[in-house]
């Protein structure tokens, strides 16, 4: 949540800060702004209320902004309302600093008890305290700024990235952080600061990671690290593999759309990057002898990739035969259950910097327990700090709602699964090829998307005028749901809530009425004629109803017929059309389907 960008040494860098900006809108739009300056010449302060367009038609009326250095951010709100006087940059209450922040500052109220002068404070965030704090202990104490900022650095607590200019040092910038993703980008003739290395991908491959509590001084010439005694620590840069191909549109008015359909060819990269010359899947030893020896393992997730947890606790189970269970991870950390004696721990996360699994895996760290990070984006937070990683090679995702990411989380645990499960000898992993049945996958899964032009009508006959909805499965169909039902919400802002659907006459039922929109999920034989009973119940007491199933146990009159994959793999094509559904009837209702309202992609704060 939130996103940040500096630039140092380019002739100018209001461009490349804005289009860094816009590159990390994903991580929130409720406002934005830029700080630009030169050495001897003229400073700019623009930010405004809304998204990164809003912020370019400022920088159009304010003039000539341009600058040797600068910072900029785009700000999913936490404290203080979304509204230009809370937008990033803050300027502190002498007008010598000027800093962005990423993060949540616990003890921010103490520091305005102790520190701030309420005259001084011109919104109502954190951030704010912070940069008036750096430039009260520089002025009382007498200290240059990167000794204030260090000091400030030991005061504040909680999570945080920090750039800081100072406008009497106008060739560096200073940055900072703690539990708050942020890299440091390497260039020629010049450097730069990003929360996500998408935001200057354009500009260079090359990012320095930097860890909890270290501050980094950022000139045109080099990258000093340091942790808060002083002591400079000795990082390389490291190649990122994504490229500024990997984030245009193309041919597609949506990310999200574009994402759905890139899932096939997810299914295909995923197996090319875990077969091998000889064409055997293959997992790295350690991770396998790791998690073969677990008695049970626990999943920690959140939001989509929870959903897809569930699913792999199934896959997990019947390659593996290792028992599973699947925490949030925002109440695991706090409500931790009874642990078994050789646990195994599986973080799921797309983005790899996911506040509320992170807290989780500090605690299983202390604890000693093996770790693995299941994720999209290599060298992050939740990757470096685990024992393990397995990517998921999907490339980036842009649109906030996760589609492609969910489906590549199911594929590489159940690559893991079944490379541990052969290796144990277990029968039904033994008789499981998951090289050829992930491969009949990714055709079905573009069998299945040639024939998205249905979705449009099917969804302004359902959707178009609902307030409500729900989906409806059983089994790994139920597991579907929950996804499915996020899907819908959370883009296009139908109340939906998935539901086990021999659970209906236990309550739910009764919400039912005359037009209620209810989609059933069925793709497995043994339960297709319990829920189809459902559908009868609902339909009974007037529902609006409509049936996506395999074509195994398909009927006349099916809305969607899917095409046959292994029961294990059900998920990974039952899912595309509920992203469908969810993708349409959010057109339908002229929403906007890449930036739904108060949602960031990358959660980096609990």
């Amino acid at each position: 949540m939130c996103g940040i960008v500096g630039l140092i040494g380019l002739e100018n860098v209001t461009e490349g800060l804005v289009n860094g900006l816009s590159h990390l809108e994903y991580r929130g739009y409720d406002s934005a702004g830029v700080y630009v300056d030169t050495p001897g010449a003229m400073s700019f302060t623009v930010k405004t209320k809304g998204r990164i367009n809003d912020l370019r038609e400022e920088i159009e009326k304010t003039g000539d902004v341009t600058g040797f250095r600068g910072i900029g951010h785009t700000r999913w709100a936490t404290h203080g309302k979304p509204k230009t006087e809370n937008a990033h940059p803050h300027t502190s209450y002498n007008g010598r600093f000027v800093l962005v922040h990423n993060g949540v500052i616990e003890n921010f109220k103490e520091i305005k008890d102790n520190y701030i002068n309420d005259e001084w404070l011109q919104g109502e965030t954190d951030t704010e305290m912070i940069v008036h704090l750096v430039a009260k202990i520089a002025e009382e104490e007498n200290l240059s700024a990167k000794d204030a900022f260090k000091k400030a650095l030991t005061i504040v607590e909680g999570s945080y990235a920090f750039a800081l200019a100072d406008k009497e040092e106008p060739e560096v910038l200073y940055v900072a952080k703690n539990k708050s993703p942020l890299l440091v980008a390497s260039g020629e003739d010049f450097n730069g600061v990003c929360s996500d290395a998408l935001a200057l991908i354009e500009l260079t491959n090359q990012f320095v990671e930097i860890n909890d509590k270290e501050m980094v001084t950022v000139t045109k010439e080099g990258i000093m690290i340091e942790d808060l005694a002083g002591q400079v620590q000795e990082r390389k840069a490291i190649e990122f593999s994504i490229t500024a191909n990997d984030l245009a549109l193309g041919t597609y008015e949506h990310y999200m759309l574009k994402e759905i359909e890139e899932q096939p060819a997810v299914m295909r990269n995923i197996l090319a990057h875990y077969v091998n010359e000889d064409d055997e899947v293959v997992v790295d030893d350690e991770i396998v002898e790791a998690f073969s020896k677990a008695d049970r393992v626990y999943i920690i997730a959140c939001g989509t990739s929870w959903n897809a947890g569930l699913v792999g606790k199934t896959i997990i189970e019947t390659l593996a035969g290792i028992p599973t269970e699947v925490h949030l991870a925002s109440e695991f950390g706090y409500n931790t259950p009874l642990l078994s004696e050789k646990p195994f721990f599986i973080y799921l996360s797309q983005s790899g910097e996911t506040a509320d699994s992170r807290q989780v895996l500090v605690k299983t760290n202390k604890l000693g327990y093996p770790a693995l990070t299941v994720t999209n984006v290599a060298g992050s937070t939740l990757s470096r700090e685990a024992n393990y990683t397995m990517l998921l090679h999907a490339g980036p995702e842009i649109a906030v709602a996760s589609t492609k990411a969910y489906t590549a989380q199911i594929a590489v645990l159940s690559i893991l699964a079944s490379v541990t499960g052969k290796n144990k000898g277990i029968e039904v992993a033994q008789n499981f090829d998951v090289k050829q049945e992930l491969s009949l996958v990714a055709n079905n899964m573009d069998s299945l998307l040639t024939d998205e032009n249905k979705f449009p009508s099917l969804v302004h006959n359902l959707l178009a005028e609902t307030r409500n909805a729900f989906y409806i499965g059983r089994g790994t169909d139920y597991s579907v749901s929950l996804e499915a039902s996020l899907k819908l919400k959370e883009i296009s802002y139908i109340q939906c809530e998935g539901f086990a659907s021999g659970e209906l006459k236990h309550g739910t039922i009764a919400l039912i009425e005359e037009g209620t929109p209810v989609i059933a999920l069925i793709t497995a034989d043994h339960t297709n004629l319990q829920t189809r009973s459902n559908i009868q119940e609902v339909k009974s007491r007037g529902a609006k109803t409509c049936i996506i199933s395999m074509e195994d146990v398909a009927q006349e009159g099916d809305d969607v017929v899917l095409p046959h994959v292994h029961p294990l793999y059900t998920a990974l094509v039952s899912v595309l059309p509920t992203q469908l559904i969810a993708y349409y009837a959010t057109l339908e209702r002229g929403l906007d389907v890449d930036k739904p309202r108060n949602l960031a992609k990358s959660v980096t704060v609990e």
